[in-house]
């Protein structure tokens, strides 16, 4: 058997992070620079095993983000880039479209705001519809008003991060899995990573850690007193049985409240023709806690003790309460999805899959809305990559990699 790059442990650049953003940087920079001794480490025994492949598989339009921001710019760049992927590798991938729906005047105001936004963006055929419209679109919606996204696409990004993975081995780059990254020593002419299996000697690195980011940072000495801190968030989904999966013909959202990154729970066409209602957004005790009862003290004390998250505590409170008493009360869920699709009954959803969200957090409180790719000397960080990540994810690997080329002279 041959021995691999890393562990005779020599790279030019290692990679922390086998997730979408991590296999979408390693997989742009080795078409840019084949020659490169690669590595992506990873902590878990498989790739996709957070973020990537605990999402709903929506393919953003690129509808919420604030004009110029680099969600705005990476998720419309993404999009393109993700669904020419997708049809060269066989990647299934469809465009059910997405209306998001004004229940009562109260929320035009807030669907006028959505639809600048999404002009600004460029998004693609967008169109404000009412009620004669959205009936011909979900005919079993209710709403006053709605906006319509019909190139909003949906895919399965755990084929995709796997994909990324293939293509990588196939052009010779290394992908160590269930090999986490325990501590980096800065030294002269490299940066020095612990693992389990030996030391990985790198000229650089690009952490793309997810649920991980600020610890990573930590260990590369690049966090400080107001760096953000990742705080876990965990959505539960429910899934509709196939009576009432007929009811929605692709995806249908509430207006999302401007205050949270959180697009609210809403209706999502699987591209297996499953249907999910959700997710909730609740405070996960652990930092891959994906069932109520996963708790880790370390994780939940680092959320508890962290001045921003009790600020965000403090304000919004009665929100987060909301939030919880859906999380445990079927009832209560089932509610909030009839509100906008009156005919659904609770004996129609069963309790489906979670997912954990890496939400940024700042000292202050402010949740991180934008993605924030960073570095310092020989390292770039992703410290922030919430959704649209996936979508965006070969745009964001295209930044990374220019980035990387120039600052460490690959």
């Amino acid at each position: 058997m041959g021995t691999s790059q890393a562990d005779t442990g020599r790279v030019d650049v290692a990679i922390i992070g086998a997730g979408i953003v991590g296999l979408a940087t390693a997989l742009r920079l080795l078409e840019r620079r084949p020659d490169l001794r690669l590595v992506v480490l990873e902590r878990e025994a498989e790739v996709a095993a957070h973020q990537s492949g605990h999402n709903s598989g929506v393919v953003h339009a690129g509808l919420y983000y604030a004009p110029g921001s680099q969600k705005a710019l990476l998720c419309r760049e993404g999009k393109g880039l993700v669904e020419r992927y997708c049809e060269a590798h066989g990647i299934p991938i469809a465009w059910p479209g997405k209306l998001v729906v004004a229940l009562d005047e109260s929320e035009l105001a807030g669907l006028a705001a959505l639809r600048e936004r999404g002009l600004a963006n460029g998004v693609d055929g967008l169109e404000e519809v009412g009620p004669e419209r959205m009936r011909e679109i979900e005919p079993h919606i209710r709403g006053v008003r709605a906006l319509w996204s019909p190139r909003t696409g949906i895919t399965d990004f755990t084929l995709v991060t796997r994909a990324f993975a293939d293509d990588l081995r196939a052009g010779g780059a290394e992908i160590e899995l269930a090999r986490p990254v325990t501590a980096i020593e800065r030294r002269t002419d490299a940066l020095v990573l612990t693992t389990p299996r030996g030391p990985v000697r790198a000229r650089s690195v690009i952490a793309c850690a997810g649920l991980w980011a600020d610890r990573v940072a930590a260990l590369t000495g690049d966090r400080t007193e107001d760096s953000p801190r990742i705080v876990p968030f965990r959505g539960d989904y429910y899934t509709l049985s196939p009576e009432a999966g007929r009811l929605v013909n692709g995806l249908v959202y509430p207006v999302p409240d401007p205050r949270f990154p959180f697009l609210g729970v809403h209706l999502t066409r699987r591209v297996d023709g499953r249907v999910w209602a959700g997710p909730n957004a609740v405070l996960a005790f652990r930092r891959t806690g994906y069932r109520r009862r996963d708790v880790s003290i370390r994780d939940l004390g680092e959320a508890i003790a962290n001045p921003g998250f009790r600020s965000l505590a403090r304000r919004f409170w009665r929100t987060g309460a909301a939030e919880m008493w859906r999380d445990w009360s079927k009832g209560a869920f089932v509610r909030e999805v009839q509100r906008f699709l009156p005919e659904l009954r609770g004996d129609q959803v069963t309790f489906g899959p979670s997912g954990v969200r890496a939400q940024a957090l700042g000292r202050d409180g402010t949740l991180v809305d934008d993605f924030d790719l960073a570095g310092a000397d020989r390292v770039l960080h992703v410290r922030n990559a919430p959704s649209p990540a996936a979508t965006s994810s070969l745009a964001i690997g295209d930044r990374l990699a220019a980035e990387a080329i120039g600052r460490f002279g690959l």
